[in-house]
């Protein structure tokens, strides 16, 4: 028979091996074997259980960042500010300030907020009705009767009086900017009834006062 040494000497033999085991290989920053086994979930976690994991970390991670980014249950506005916004069209082109409220309305939360940064924008001189109205007259004169100008104004929401002043001064020149619109694109006055129709038809299209429009093609044979 094999001598076999008693129990508790062979106890004591294995927990000084495995110390001095422990102080030769173990390299710095390891952890311990029993601090290993103190997490056996993590070392046994299947690859399905860490994806899972990791989904449920990101998505709280996105809920955290959405309720940082919310301030009274409300999200956070992103982008440029209005008042960014309306330097932005004004700095393009000239803009009523009808015509910009509008554009700002589906980026603004309250009505109040942008008469806000129109009143501002006036008062820095960046809007202005006036010059506005000023500039579309001088785009479309060369072009337009005063009847469709008149109608493009109102429809801006520019105000009455302002209007009614331009109107004058464009009637004040009516004749004269009609003959230029006819005389490019007709050579001739028309010598018979469908031409003088067909020529009228022009330039009531675009705006041009019928007293004008006669003056310019003659009354015709059939009166």
């Amino acid at each position: 028979m094999s001598w076999k040494p008693p129990q508790a000497s062979a106890d004591r033999l294995r927990a000084k091996l495995d110390d001095e085991f422990e102080t030769v290989a173990r390299p710095q920053g390891l952890r311990r074997t029993s601090d290993a086994r103190r997490e056996p979930d993590e070392a046994a976690a299947s690859p399905e259980e860490g994806w899972r994991r990791s989904s449920e970390e990101r998505a709280a991670g996105r809920g955290r960042q959405a309720a940082e980014g919310t301030e009274g249950g409300k999200p956070a506005r992103s982008g440029p500010s209005l008042k960014m916004r309306a330097v932005g069209y004004l700095s393009r082109r000239e803009h009523a300030r009808g015509e910009l409220a509008r554009k700002l309305a589906p980026h603004a939360e309250d009505p109040s907020e942008i008469e806000a940064v129109l009143d501002a924008l006036e008062k820095e001189g960046w809007l202005s009705n006036e010059r506005f109205a000023q500039g579309l007259v001088h785009r479309r004169a060369s072009r337009q009767g005063t009847a469709r100008i008149v109608q493009e104004l109102r429809q801006h929401g520019l105000d009455d009086n302002q209007v009614a002043e331009l109107r004058d001064q464009l009637r004040a020149t009516e004749y004269d900017r009609a003959l230029e619109v006819w005389k490019k694109r007709f050579h001739a006055r028309p010598d018979d009834r469908a031409a003088y129709a067909k020529q009228a038809r022009f330039l009531a299209s675009r705006g041009f006062a019928h007293d004008v429009i006669r003056r310019i093609l003659g009354e015709s044979d059939e009166g």
